[in-house]
C-alpha cells in the first residue's frame, strides 16, 4: 500500500508525534509497503513534479524525525521555519499527498490532529487515514465533557469542574473542592501543563500557568492510587498497564525519558480488577462514540476503586509507548499492531 504518515503539527505534543510516526513509518516500511513519513504543517515544498515519486523517495521522510527532549517544542519557531509562512494547518503538499495515499495513518498527539477537525476534514476531501472518527475524537478530546459522559455512564471518575478564564470566580473555594487538587488544560495531553497542588499558593501558580495553554482549565479532587493504562483496538481491551514513576508523577519527563518510569505488563493486580478495568475501558470507549484504537488512563486507589481520567484517542506509538506494550503482553508485536490499525481502520469505516 501507498501510505502517508503525518506527523508533526503545532500541538505541545509534537516532537512526541514525530517519533511516533517515525516508528510507524519505519515499520511500515519494513512490512513492504511505500510509506512516507509527513509533517502536517511544514509538509513537502520541494515536493517532485510527479507527486506519485515522494512515495519512493530515499529516506521516506524519515529525517523529519527527533528524540523526545525534556522540554516542550517551541512552536514560535516552527511557525517561523515555514518557508510559505502561511498559518495554514496543511503544509505545502499534504492534502494532495493524503488523496493519492492508499490510506494515512494519523501520527498525530494533541491538538488539530487529535479534536476531530483533522478526521472532518479528510471525510469532507475523501481521504481515507486511520484512527477514531470526528465525533469521537471531538469529545473524547474535552476533559469537562468525557467526565460528564463517563458519569452519565456508569464510569467513576474523580470530582471536578470547568473553569474558563473570562469567566467569574477561579478561587478554589468557587469549585467546591478541597485541596490537593489536580489543574490541568481541558484538551492537552502528554501531561503537558497539569499540577498536582497542595496549596492555596500553589493552586494559584497552577492556574496562571494551566491558562497559558488554553481558556479552559479542569480542577478535580487528586486521588491518591497506582496508574494504570488500558488500551483497546477494535472494540476489544488489552491488558492492563501499571505506570510507576520514579520521582514524582507520570508527567512529561517521566512519559518519554528513558529510564524515568517502570511499566509492568501485564500489572500486578488481582484478576477482578483486570476484568473490571478491560470492561470499563471497552465502555469508555463506546460511550464516546470512539473506534478503530485508544488507550484509557486510571487510578486505583487503597480501597479498591477505580478511577477512569481520560481516552487517549491516538495514543504514543514509539515502540517503547504503553499501547504496544500491552499488545505485546498480548503477542501482538509491534509491526502487527500498525497493520492491525490499519485493518481496523478500512473494516470501520471503507468497506463496502
Amino acid at each position: 500500500m501507498k501510505i502517508i504518515v503525518l506527523a508533526g503539527g503545532l500541538s505541545t505534543e509534537r516532537d512526541v508525534s514525530l517519533a511516533s510516526a517515525a516508528g510507524i513509518c519505519g515499520t511500515l516500511l519494513e512490512r513492504g509497503h511505500d510509506a512516507f513519513l509527513l509533517d502536517v504543517f511544514l509538509g513537502l515544498e520541494d515536493a517532485p513534479e510527479d507527486l506519485e515519486e515522494v512515495f519512493t523517495l530515499p529516506g521516506h521522510g524519515l529525517e523529519i524525525a527527533k528524540n523526545i527532549s525534556e522540554e516542550e517544542p517551541d512552536l514560535a519557531a516552527v511557525r517561523a521555519s515555514r518557508p510559505d509562512q502561511s498559518d495554514c494547518f496543511l503544509g505545502p503538499n499534504v492534502i494532495e499527498l493524503c488523496r493519492l495515499a492508499d490510506i494515512t495513518f494519523i501520527g498525530l498527539h494533541g491538538g488539530e490532529g487529535e479534536n476531530g477537525k483533522l478526521q472532518a476534514t479528510f471525510d469532507l476531501l475523501g481521504i481515507r487515514y486511520t484512527g477514531p472518527d470526528s465525533l469521537g475524537c471531538a469529545v473524547a478530546m474535552d476533559k469537562d465533557f468525557t467526565r460528564q459522559v463517563f458519569l452519565q455512564s456508569g464510569i467513576d471518575t474523580p470530582r471536578g469542574v470547568c473553569l474558563r478564564r473570562d469567566a467569574g470566580d477561579h478561587s478554589l473555594a468557587s469549585t467546591g473542592l478541597s485541596l490537593p487538587v489536580v489543574v490541568k488544560p481541558c484538551s492537552g495531553g502528554s501531561s503537558i501543563g497539569v499540577y498536582i497542588v497542595h496549596t492555596e499558593e500553589e493552586y494559584e501558580e497552577a492556574l496562571e500557568h494551566s491558562f497559558r495553554y488554553e481558556d479552559e482549565v479542569i480542577v478535580e479532587t487528586y486521588i491518591k492510587g497506582r496508574e494504570f493504562a488500558c488500551g483497546v483496538i477494535g472494540g476489544k481491551a488489552l491488558l492492563p498497564i501499571e505506570i510507576i514513576p520514579k520521582t514524582g508523577f507520570f508527567d512529561y519527563a517521566n512519559k518519554y525519558q528513558a529510564g524515568a518510569t517502570d511499566e509492568i505488563c501485564p500489572a500486578d493486580i488481582p484478576k477482578d480488577i483486570e476484568e473490571r478495568m478491560m470492561e470499563l475501558t471497552v465502555r469508555a470507549f463506546h460511550a464516546l462514540k470512539l473506534n478503530v484504537y485508544s488507550r484509557a488512563d486510571f487510578l486505583l486507589d487503597d480501597k479498591g476503586n477505580l478511577y477512569c481520567l481520560e481516552m487517549n484517542t491516538l495514543p504514543g506509538m514509539t515502540a517503547a509507548s504503553l499501547l504496544p506494550k500491552e499488545a505485546q503482553a498480548m503477542g501482538i508485536g509491534y509491526s502487527d499492531l500498525c497493520e492491525l490499525i490499519i485493518e481496523e481502520s478500512l473494516k470501520a469505516r471503507y468497506s463496502d
